[in-house]
C-alpha cells in the first residue's frame, strides 16, 4: 500500500500488528505519519489514551528526524536538497508497543543517548531541547543505535500499558 499527498510518496506496510512507514524527511510527511498511526492504532484496539501517548512520542521522534536527521527542517519534500528518508516501525504487543523512528543523519549515538537520558532538568531558558526529556517520562525505555546500514540513527521507544497506570 502507498499513500500520497502533500508529503510526497510514502511506502506503507500494514502487517497485522505491525506498521512500517518509509517517508521523506519532511514535516508534512510526519503529519501524514501521525494520521496513519492514529488510524492503525485505533483499528487495532489500542486504548484511546494510549493512542494519544503514542502520537506525542511519535511526533517528537519524527520531528527530530526531520530537523536533525538529514531533513534540514524541511516543511515539504520539495524543500529537501536531496532525497532524504526517515522510517517508522510500530509493533503492537498485548502489553504495550515498541516504536522505532530512523533517519539518515550523521548524528553520534553517544551524544543522542545523553540527550535521551539527561542527568537532570533541561535548560528551561533554551527554546529547544525538552522533547526527549518529556517523552522519556512516558516510556519504559528510550534507546538509540546506529542503523544497520550505517546511514543514520534509529531511536526506539518502548511503552508498557500497565506500568504507566500505576
Amino acid at each position: 500500500m502507498s499513500a500520497q499527498g502533500a508529503a510526497g510518496e510514502a511506502s506503507v506496510k500494514d502487517e497485522g500488528r505491525e506498521l512500517r512507514l518509509d517517508l521523506p524527511a519532511a514535516h508534512s510527511a510526519a503529519r501524514m505519519a501521525r494520521h496513519l498511526l492514529r488510524e492503525f492504532a485505533l483499528r487495532e484496539g489500542v486504548p484511546h489514551p494510549e493512542v494519544e501517548s503514542l502520537l506525542l512520542i511519535a511526533d517528537e521522534l519524527l520531528s527530530n528526524a526531520v530537523d536533525h536527521g538529514g531533513g534540514d527542517s524541511a516543511r515539504d519534500e520539495i524543500e529537501l536538497a536531496e532525497p532524504v528518508r526517515m522510517g517508522l516501525l510500530l509493533v503492537l504487543r498485548d502489553d504495550g508497543w515498541v516504536l522505532e523512528v530512523s533517519d539518515e543523519g550523521a548524528g553520534d549515538p553517544a551524544v543522542v543517548d545523553q540527550l535521551l537520558h539527561p542527568g537532570g532538568m533541561p535548560d528551561l531558558e533554551d527554546e529547544r531541547g525538552r522533547g526527549f526529556f518529556l517523552i522519556s517520562g512516558l516510556c519504559q525505555s528510550l534507546a538509540v543505535r546506529r542503523r544497520d546500514d550505517g546511514l543514520g540513527l534509529a531511536i526506539t521507544a518502548v511503552r508498557l500499558y500497565a506500568a504507566r497506570d500505576s
